[in-house]
C-alpha cells in the first residue's frame, strides 16, 4: 500500500510556522529557548529526511546509498528528538547543577541514544536496524526494537522528572508537558501496526506547538520594549532556583528616579530610554562573556541573574553598568541623568527566599541613601535603616497589639490670647530593638501595608480619652487636633468611625480639628469630599496641614471646608530669602481674605515668633515653646505657662 504523505505535509506546514513564530517573537535566548530552537530544527529535519525516504521507497529507486543514507538521516532525527525534549525539560525546571557531577544520571541520559546511534552508523554494513531487500522494499532488521526501547526509557526518565518538580511548572505547562508522551507514542503504537499511517512526525509537529502556545509564551516571558524577561519569568526563575537551592548572584538595578523622568519624557521616550539600557546591559554581558540573564521588572527595575560559573565576573559587571547608568543619556535631544542603585547579592547566602528577595529588591531605594556606588547586599542587610525598613511591619503590628505607640502634644500659641489654645497630637513610636522610629517611617509603611487604618483609630481614640477627662478641662485648651492620613480620608466609613468614637467618649465637636494635608487635598475625591461634608454638618472642624509642600492648589484649598492653614516650615526656612518672604506675605493676605486662620509651624526663636506675629498670623507653633511631649508633660508644662 502507498504510505499516507499527507500528515507528513501537514506537520512540515506546522513546523515551518513554530519556526517564523520563534523567529517573529524573538524567542532565541537562554538555554531553554535554545534547546526549543533545536527541537524544532530536528523535527523539522525528520520530517524532510521521512518524506524524502517515503518517495524513494514508492518509486523504488534503485541507487541504494541514497535510500540508506534518508531512512538512517529520518531515524537519527527521530532517535534524538526525545533526548532533546528531555533536555528541554531539564532546562525548565533549572536544575542542570543537581545533574553536573552524577556519573549514574549521566551514563543513563547519554547511553541509550548513543547506543542506537552506533547502530545506525554500522546498519549500512550490518542490517540490524533495517535494509533494502531483493525488491527493492524497505524492511526493519532484528535490533530495530531498540529504537522503542531507547525511546521508552527516555519517556520514563522525563515523565519522572516532570513529575518530580511539578510545583516549579503552572497547572496548564504541567499538562501539556505530560500530554506530549501519550499523544507520540500512540502515534507510534499505531504506524507500528499501520506502517502507511504516516502519524508519528505530525503528532510530533502538534507536540511542538503544544509546548510553544503553553510554554514558549513571549507575551508572559519577555518584555516587548526591552526584548528582556518580564517580571513573571523572572519570579519563576528565581523560585525554581529557591526550590532547587541553586546558587547564583544577582545584579539589582533600581532607578530611584525614574517615575519623575518617565513622567517628563512621555510614553514614547520612555520607551526608548528603557530599550537604551536594556541594550546597554546586554552588550556589557556579550563583552564580558557573562553569559547572564536579563529582566525588566517595569517602573525602571532591571535585574541581571548570574550563574554561579560566572561569579569572579560579577563585581566587574556590575561596576560597568553602575559607569554606564551614572553617564547622562541623550533621549530625543533630552540630556537625562539617571540615580541608579545597583547592588549585588548573592543568593541563597545574602537572601534566602523568594519574598526577601522581593522586599529586598522593592525597599533598596527607600531604606539606603543614594551613594553612586555599587553596594553589596550583605552590607546593605546589615544596615540598620535597611534592617529597620525591613522589619517595620511586625514593629508596627507588634506596637498595635501592646500598645507601644504614645501620643505626644505640641501646644500652640495664640497671638490674640497671647496663650496656648489648642495642642496638636503627634504618634510616636519607640521600639525595644530599634529605639525611637520617626513618623516619617512608619507612618509611611502603614500606608503601604494598610496598617495606618488602626493607627488611626488608636490616636483618635487616645485623644479622645484625654478630652474627656477632668485634667484636660483643668488646662483651658478650645481643641486638639488629629492628623488625617489620605488613606483615611479615602475610606467610606471614616465619618461613621470618628463620630462613634467621639460619642464613646462623650467629646462634643468643638473640641476636635482634623488635620489633612495638602496630598489629600489634591486627590478631592468623591469619598473623601463625602466624609469631610458629613464630619463638618456634625461640627468638626478642618485644617489644612503642610500648606506650601507644592501638591495642592488653590482652587482646591478654596473648594474644601477648611478654617485653618498651617504654614508648613519650608517658609519659615525661608525666611532671610526676600522673594520667598514677598511670596509669604502675600500667601498669608490671601489667606486671610478668604477668612481662614493661619498656624505658622516650625518656629524655634523670638525673632520668627514676633515676624509672623506682625503679619498677623493667628496661631504659632514650634521648638520655641515646646517640642512635641508625652502625656504627662504636656500637662505639667500647660499648668506652669498658665501660672
Amino acid at each position: 500500500m502507498t504510505p499516507i504523505i499527507y500528515f507528513d505535509v501537514c506537520a512540515l506546514v506546522l513546523i515551518a510556522v513554530a519556526a517564523f513564530s520563534i523567529i517573529f517573537r524573538k524567542m532565541t535566548h537562554g538555554v531553554s529557548n535554545r534547546l526549543f530552537i533545536l527541537l524544532v530544527a530536528v523535527v523539522f529535519a525528520d520530517i524532510v529526511f521521512d518524506l524524502w525516504a517515503v518517495s524513494l521507497d514508492v518509486a523504488r529507486e534503485t541507487n541504494l546509498v541514497i535510500r540508506y543514507i534518508s531512512h538512517t538521516g529520518y531515524l537519527v532525527m527521530r532517535n534524538v528528538t526525545i533526548p532533546i525534549y528531555t533536555l528541554y525539560i531539564i532546562s525548565l525546571t533549572d536544575t542542570w547543577h543537581k545533574l553536573k557531577g552524577r556519573f549514574v544520571t549521566g551514563v543513563f541520559i547519554t547511553f541509550p541514544i548513543t547506543v542506537v546511534l552506533i547502530a545506525l552508523i554500522l546498519n549500512p554494513f550490518t542490517k540490524d536496524m533495517f535494509y533494502i531487500n531483493d525488491n527493492l522494499e524497505y524492511t526493519r532488521g532484528n535490533c530495530f526494537p531498540l529504537v522503542y526501547i531507547t525511546a521508552l526509557s527516555y519517556v520514563g526518565f522525563g515523565i519522572y522528572y516532570i513529575v518530580r518538580y511539578r510545583r516549579l511548572f503552572r497547572i496548564g505547562q504541567f499538562i501539556s508537558l505530560l500530554v506530549i508522551y501519550p499523544l507520540t507514542l500512540t502515534a507510534a503504537a499505531i504506524q507500528l501496526f499501520f506502517p502507511t499511517w504516516l502519524l508519528e512526525l505530525f503528532c510530533s509537529a502538534v507536540a511542538v506547538i503544544l509546548v510553544a502556545i503553553t510554554i514558549q509564551r513571549p507575551e508572559e516571558l519577555v518584555d516587548m520594549v526591552t526584548e528582556l524577561g518580564k517580571h513573571g519569568a523572572y519570579a519563576d526563575a528565581m523560585k525554581r532556583n529557591f526550590v532547587n537551592q541553586k546558587e547564583i548572584g544577582i545584579i539589582l538595578i533600581n532607578i530611584s528616579n525614574y517615575s519623575s523622568v518617565s513622567a517628563m519624557l512621555g510614553y514614547d521616550n520612555s520607551s526608548k530610554l528603557l530599550k537604551t539600557i536594556a541594550d546597554k546591559l546586554a552588550s556589557i554581558n556579550k563583552d564580558m562573556k557573562v553569559y547572564a540573564d536579563l529582566y525588566y521588572l517595569d517602573r525602571g527595575s532591571f535585574r541581571v541573574v548570574v550563574n554561579k560559573s560566572s561569579w569572579d565576573k560579577i563585581e566587574r559587571m556590575a561596576e560597568a553598568i553602575n559607569i554606564e547608568l551614572k553617564n547622562s543619556m541623550v533621549i530625543s535631544q533630552l540630556e537625562l541623568n539617571l540615580m541608579a542603585y545597583v547592588c549585588v547579592a548573592y543568593c541563597p547566602t545574602d537572601i534566602s527566599d523568594f519574598r526577601s528577595l522581593v522586599a529586598f529588591g522593592s525597599d533598596l531605594c527607600s531604606a539606603v541613601p543614594y551613594s553612586g556606588n555599587v553596594l553589596k547586599a550583605s552590607d546593605v542587610i546589615a544596615d540598620r535603616a535597611f534592617k529597620l525598613s525591613n522589619d517595620i511591619d511586625s514593629i508596627i503590628d507588634d506596637a498595635l497589639a501592646n500598645r507601644k505607640f504614645s501620643v505626644y502634644y505640641q501646644p500652640i500659641f495664640s497671638v490674640e490670647k497671647q496663650r496656648f489654645i489648642s495642642a496638636e497630637a503627634l504618634l510616636r513610636l519607640i521600639d525595644d530593638k530599634y529605639g525611637f522610629i520617626p513618623p516619617d517611617v512608619f507612618i509611611t509603611a502603614a500606608e503601604k501595608s494598610g496598617a495606618i487604618h488602626r493607627i488611626g483609630d488608636y490616636v483618635l481614640e487616645e485623644v479622645c480619652h484625654f478630652i474627656s477627662g477632668d485634667e484636660f478641662k483643668e488646662l483651658g485648651l478650645d481643641y486638639i487636633e488629629i492628623n488625617l492620613s489620605v488613606a483615611q480620608c479615602m475610606q467610606t466609613d471614616l465619618a461613621d468611625k470618628v463620630l462613634q468614637i467621639m460619642n464613646k467618649y462623650g467629646v462634643t465637636p468643638d473640641k476636635i480639628n482634623l488635620e489633612i494635608t495638602e496630598t489629600a487635598a489634591s486627590y478631592a475625591q468623591n469619598v473623601m469630599m463625602n466624609n469631610l461634608e458629613k464630619l463638618t454638618q456634625a461640627g468638626i472642624s478642618f485644617s489644612l496641614d503642610d500648606y506650601g509642600t507644592g501638591y495642592s492648589n488653590i482652587k482646591s484649598v478654596a473648594s474644601l471646608p477648611i478654617s485653618i492653614v498651617k504654614l508648613d516650615k519650608t517658609f519659615v526656612d525661608e525666611e532671610d530669602n526676600p522673594r520667598m518672604w514677598i511670596v509669604l506675605k502675600n500667601t498669608i493676605k490671601m489667606l486671610k481674605d478668604m477668612d481662614m486662620s493661619i498656624v505658622v509651624e516650625g518656629v524655634e526663636n523670638a525673632e520668627l515668633a514676633k515676624k509672623f506675629a506682625d503679619l498677623d498670623c493667628e496661631y504659632i507653633q514650634g521648638y520655641y515653646y515646646s517640642k512635641p511631649v508625652p502625656k504627662s508633660d504636656f500637662i505639667t508644662f500647660m499648668k506652669n505657662s498658665a501660672s
